[in-house]
């Protein structure tokens, strides 16, 4: 059969031609292709998101404080928004079905050739807006991760390629979604390859493909939202010595031990909830309503709270630090700063456990960021606070994620400053310190083709 002028312009093969490999230039045509339309996806996720935070938070929450006759400071009405949130949540998950968690991603980077379900796209969709706008913790990148790298790969089997392919395609759009959201093009790459290991980097074969996604989708997604260089303005470092770089290693260690309470509460949270499975509506329902009373522990006039992914309650915790120091004293900020901490880890459990769905990456970085904060001021700042900062956000979220390269590079992005040897200790550190516990059970070695030097780490660990 003759081709049509789409399939020879696109060279898009016939019916005939199954499991074809492509030149690599092609691949990196299909792959700025990719981070084009990602970034577009993107971007119009991200608009939704904004304009339902304001209609829930802006309209809806101070109408329901009104008719409740109380301020918009009430826990009453926070309360009852989320477990409202919880109720929409549930009817989604009971009517659309559950949408797939990262662990079922990375498994699917494995067994499947980078094959996600597409048919969830729907699903996780109007779940992860309504799970947001509502206060959820959990952020946008996993839904954006789902929504991106589930199309890409399925771009690839229309396109009829080989297996390699259709996977190098997933982590383009799964480059292209956390290249975008993070405002970290290279380091939202490497995250996208680190995630599905254990060990680091596998797939390297992925690995400009998925930069050439994340960058194209970096720039669409930066026209069209905005872009105003570093994201976190630290408080100023007067001077930079080697101690640094010991206090980043001490900072590593803490940030493990975080880490693995974060994992400890995270599963117990998951066996308190278990039973509930069957009832998805009254699981989500009770889940908006733990996020709620989390909430309303934190003092409302507080610098910052814990709902939400906590991407921009970050900008309000260094924004507020002075006017933290200015209204409570200091053991009292301290243990402010540590209960905010705690019930951040709490409220990422029981949002992630009832229904909701998103990614723990910023609310990682959040923990990391609060107990650098109280960490420091309980030393009065021996350890400087941007050390503290950077080194925590970086140490938990590594001790969970195990991905010490990419949390490096987009940390280092994220606050513009020159702690990357700081950041990079604490890193390795705390992935040193946390390599045999794990959050997520997928995360393994590479399953086909395997070098032998993966058959040896295999061997050893079998």
């Amino acid at each position: 059969m003759p081709k049509t002028i789409f399939q020879r312009l696109f060279k898009i093969p016939g019916r005939s031609n199954q499991n074809r490999l492509l030149p690599y230039g092609q691949t990196l045509f299909w792959a700025s292709v990719i981070g084009l339309f990602g970034g577009a996806i993107a971007t119009v996720y991200y608009l939704i998101l904004g304009g339902g935070l304001y209609l829930v938070m802006d309209v809806l929450h101070p109408l329901v404080a009104s008719l409740l006759q109380v301020g918009q400071n009430s826990s009453l009405s926070l309360i009852l928004i989320t477990t409202f949130g919880g109720l929409l949540v549930g009817i989604s998950v009971k009517y659309l079905r559950a949408p797939g968690e990262i662990s079922a991603v990375v498994d699917n980077i494995h067994i499947k050739q980078g094959r996600m379900d597409f048919k969830q796209n729907t699903s996780m969709f109007v779940n992860s807006i309504t799970s947001i706008i509502f206060g959820g913790s959990a952020g946008p990148e996993a839904p954006l991760v789902q929504l991106i790298g589930s199309s890409s790969g399925k771009l690839a089997e229309k396109l009829r390629l080989h297996g390699d392919l259709i996977r190098t395609f997933t982590f383009c759009g799964m480059a292209a979604a956390l290249g975008a959201f993070f405002g970290a093009p290279i380091g939202g790459a490497l995250f996208a390859l680190e995630i599905p290991h254990n060990r680091g980097l596998e797939y390297y074969e992925a690995l400009i493909p998925s930069v050439v996604a994340a960058v194209s989708a970096f720039v669409v997604f930066r026209v069209c939202i905005g872009y105003n260089g570093a994201l976190y303005n630290l408080p100023v470092l007067t001077e930079t010595s080697i101690m640094n770089i010991f206090e980043g290693i001490g900072m590593g260690i803490i940030g493990a031990l975080l880490a693995i309470l974060f994992i400890f509460l995270f599963r117990r949270i998951d066996r308190i909830l278990h039973p509930m499975q069957k009832y998805p509506v009254l699981l989500a329902v009770f889940g908006g309503f733990s996020i709620g009373t989390l909430a309303s522990v934190i003092p409302s006039d507080f610098v910052t709270t814990p709902l939400f992914w906590s991407e921009y309650e970050i900008v309000d915790l260094l924004n507020g630090i002075s006017a933290l120091q200015n209204n409570y004293t200091l053991w009292v900020a301290i243990g402010l700063l540590c209960l905010l901490a705690l019930m951040k880890m709490l409220s990422v459990g029981f949002t992630l456990h009832s229904g909701f769905r998103g990614g723990f990456i910023f609310p990682l970085f959040f923990i990391g960021a609060v107990c650098g904060v109280a960490i420091s001021l309980a030393t009065g700042q021996i350890i400087p606070m941007p050390v503290a900062i950077v080194g925590l956000m970086a140490a938990v979220n590594v001790g969970v994620t195990k991905t010490p390269i990419s949390t490096s590079v987009i940390l280092t992005s994220l606050t513009g400053s020159s702690l990357l040897p700081v950041i990079a200790a604490a890193s390795i550190v705390s992935y040193v310190c946390t390599e045999k516990v794990r959050l997520i059970p997928t995360q393994q070695h590479r399953k086909d083709n395997a070098s032998p030097m993966h058959r040896v780490w295999r061997w050893k660990e079998d």
